[in-house]
């Protein structure tokens, strides 16, 4: 699967067809500290591509969560409503936030490589 990430650290993993794994940055997770509550889309719901996903909370902050490319939500990782810290501890595998099908693939031109990430990182 390949991976992209996003100007506001999500990340979304696709195999080349229209379905996505999005997540969190493990720089972001590691940025928000403890996390101790997540909100997630409902599934069936419609994003678009910078529309507003969720909310992620922690001992330092609460940070909006955003869809790095518009699809339909088909899950949510369950696992977060009660070990929401499983972010902080493997925010790009385990700790993944929601499933997209439908997606737009024109639209992860717009997202940067791995290589790209750590590249921009660097200049914040």
């Amino acid at each position: 699967m390949d991976k992209y990430y996003s100007r506001t650290h999500e990340w979304v993993k696709t195999d080349g067809d229209d379905e996505a794994i999005v997540g969190i940055s493990a720089c972001a997770a590691e940025e928000l500290g403890d996390i101790t509550f997540v909100e997630l889309p409902r599934e069936g719901t419609d994003l678009i591509g910078g529309d507003s996903a969720g909310t992620i909370e922690s001992v330092k902050a609460s940070s909006e969560v955003f869809s790095p490319v518009s699809g339909t939500v088909t899950a949510v990782n369950h696992a977060l409503d009660d070990y929401p810290a499983l972010i902080s501890e493997s925010a790009e595998e385990k700790g993944w936030l929601f499933k997209l099908d439908n997606i737009d693939l024109a639209e992860i031109e717009d997202l940067m490589t791995e290589e790209e990430y750590v590249e921009y990182l660097k200049t914040l």
